[in-house]
């Protein structure tokens, strides 16, 4: 639009994107007064009477204060009986002439009703509307009519033993009927003992007149009504028909390479956005950096405690790998790949200026010593509990760290470009296990131990709570459209979630025999793999159809082995490529295998 002076008013651009609201939205106190306008796209605060009226119209009161409702009201009309009447005015001619419309809208009926348009309303037939189910057996009857109908039970024709002057051979003797009163009711042949009368006026009541008067009504409603044929099938047809393996390449199929020279568990590893290098962290207190083509390890850099988690950022021109480290969070140069990506990196971590009041915040953040900066280090992230898992958002700005702690603080957001950090929750739901970015919503999942929690990060709210009837989730992973997701446990379960479809699992996978360490899906091919204490990787075709009518596709294509047994521990950590169908995996043998 224009001002009042005529010149053009430009929208601002929108360089703030979701996660910049949300981080405005828990440091801000006057949030809550923030306004945006559409015109102009500015942010306007409002002052207290703007919030007053709005709070006045909130609860339908009126704008104005001064205004009041409650005057008292001016009577137009006196409720005294007066001479003259308030208005004299004659009546119409046209009250005292027929209407010619009306006159009209007869002839048309009448005309209508002539020509037979119009039938007269028929009368109600108040008789009752029901038949005798069982009277009308004849083929031409509404029963009749059924191709599987069955007729009504009748009842057994009377015989000799029911006369009340039976022949004596119908009689029973003393031991049959000692025989007969000792018999259950159910085994008896007749549900009485035949007796002889001199005369039908001897004849006393009959004592089961009103249970058999019962059972006959109950023979009548519970008889079923058509004759159902029985279906053979053979159990060999209620199997699904998968596809072949083979009909389902490509996926990894056998060994290919060895990584080599961890000393301890290597606990876990995180591939490259390219796909060229791999790293991997140990329990022997270091971060190993591998050629992925060779098996050839570039670059070990010491970190002086048991890694626990390691990250390789997502996007494409940023070269950074976080460290979770005891209760700290490092973040690696590892100086790989294109010398134009490494110094991008450089510049963007040193083109932060601090601000001159920061402000309070749950974690602190430290540079590099010069020395530190020798080793590919160039931040330190303390949290002052031990850091379990760290992942990067998407775009490559955002860090999300699990910490092993009680309480609301498990879960933190760090931002890398202004260094901020935040506390998402206000209360605590369990023990975390792991957090997951979704890949295209601004959305967060949270997996304790016994749910996964989807929560809406721009609104603040719970969006979705998955059940996956499990002891202990150990492990989650999101299907790159997002729609999906899969969680080990630590009962040897596999859970795939449909969440368009329910908030219960899909489909449970019972593949393994140990506990699962962890699951990743493939962000290309419909791929994802598992991989347990009993030492196997096991890959399966998970095909996520577009149409929303078709369930996907789930078929387990190959188990892989390799990897030893040391201290009841086989795979503790699996990783797809991101452009080829190939699966890493690290083990407890202190190993990394390719396959």
């Amino acid at each position: 639009g224009y001002d009042l002076d005529g010149r053009r008013i430009y929208k601002p651009l929108r360089t703030r994107d979701e996660l910049d609201q949300f981080l405005d939205k828990m440091d801000d106190p006057d949030y809550w007064r923030t306004v945006r306008d559409r015109m102009t796209g500015h942010s306007v605060r409002l002052t207290g009477e703007q919030v007053a009226l709005v709070q006045r119209l909130q609860r339908g009161q009126f704008g104005d204060v001064s205004f009041n409702p409650y005057e008292p009201a001016v009577d137009f009309f006196s409720g005294d009986l007066m001479i003259h009447p308030v208005t004299n005015r004659p009546a119409d001619k046209r009250s005292f002439i027929p209407s010619l419309v009306e006159k009209e809208k007869v002839s048309r009926m009448v005309h209508a009703i002539k020509m037979g348009w119009i039938q007269p309303r028929r009368p109600r037939d108040h008789s009752p509307s029901f038949y005798d189910l069982w009277a009308q057996e004849d083929p031409n009857a509404v029963l009749g009519r059924h191709k599987m109908h069955v007729p009504a039970p009748k009842l057994a024709l009377p015989g000799h033993s029911e006369s009340y002057n039976p022949p004596p051979e119908y009689l029973p003797s003393e031991e049959e009927c000692l025989a007969w009163e000792q018999q259950e009711p159910e085994e008896r042949k007749l549900s009485f003992l035949p007796r002889r009368f001199p005369s039908l006026r001897a004849v006393p009541a009959y004592g089961r007149f009103i249970q058999e008067r019962f059972e006959r009504c109950l023979d009548l409603y519970l008889c079923p009504r058509q004759r159902k044929m029985r279906v053979n099938v053979d159990p060999e047809d209620l199997i699904p028909k998968l596809p072949r393996p083979r009909d389902l390449q490509p996926f990894p199929t056998c060994q290919a390479l060895v990584y080599r020279g961890h000393n301890s568990l290597v606990r876990c590893l995180s591939v490259s956005p390219d796909g060229q290098w791999l790293a991997s962290g140990s329990d022997d207190g270091s971060v190993r950096l591998w050629e992925v083509a060779t098996a050839r390890c570039m670059r070990t850099v010491p970190v002086g405690g048991v890694v626990k988690s390691v990250a390789w950022n997502p996007h494409p021109t940023v070269c950074l790998v976080a460290v979770a480290v005891e209760d700290t969070v490092l973040l690696l140069n590892p100086a790989l790949g294109d010398r134009l990506v490494v110094g991008s990196t450089d510049q963007l971590l040193s083109a932060f200026t601090p601000p001159l009041d920061p402000a309070s915040q749950p974690a602190h953040w430290l540079e590099a010593s010069q020395e530190e900066r020798q080793d590919g280090l160039r931040l330190r992230i303390h949290h002052g509990k031990p850091v379990t898992q760290v992942t990067w958002h998407g775009r490559g700005d955002y860090l999300a760290a699990v910490l092993a702690t009680p309480g609301h603080t498990q879960v933190l957001i760090h931002q890398l470009s202004r260094r901020r950090s935040q506390s998402p929750f206000r209360r605590s739901h369990g023990q975390v296990q792991r957090v997951a970015f979704h890949p295209t919503r601004p959305f967060l999942l949270v997996a304790s131990q016994r749910c996964v929690r989807l929560y809406h990060l721009l609104r603040q709210e719970l969006t979705k709570k998955l059940m996956p009837n499990c002891k202990w989730v150990s492990s989650l992973a999101v299907h790159p459209a997002g729609d999906n997701i899969i969680c080990g446990s630590y009962d040897s379960k596999l859970v795939w979630f449909d969440m368009d479809l329910s908030t219960k699992p899909y489909r449970v996978l019972r593949h393994h025999k140990k506990a699962l360490r962890a699951v990743a899906f493939h962000p290309r091919y419909p791929l994802f793999a598992s991989g347990s204490d009993d030492g196997s990787v096991i890959v399966c075709h998970g095909m996520v159809y577009n149409d929303l009518l078709q369930n996907p596709l789930l078929v387990p294509v190959k188990v892989l082995k390799g990897h030893g047994l040391t201290r009841d521990l086989g795979v503790l950590d699996v990783a797809f490529h991101p452009t080829q169908p190939w699966v890493f995996s690290s083990g407890a043998d202190g190993t990394l295998r390719l396959f």
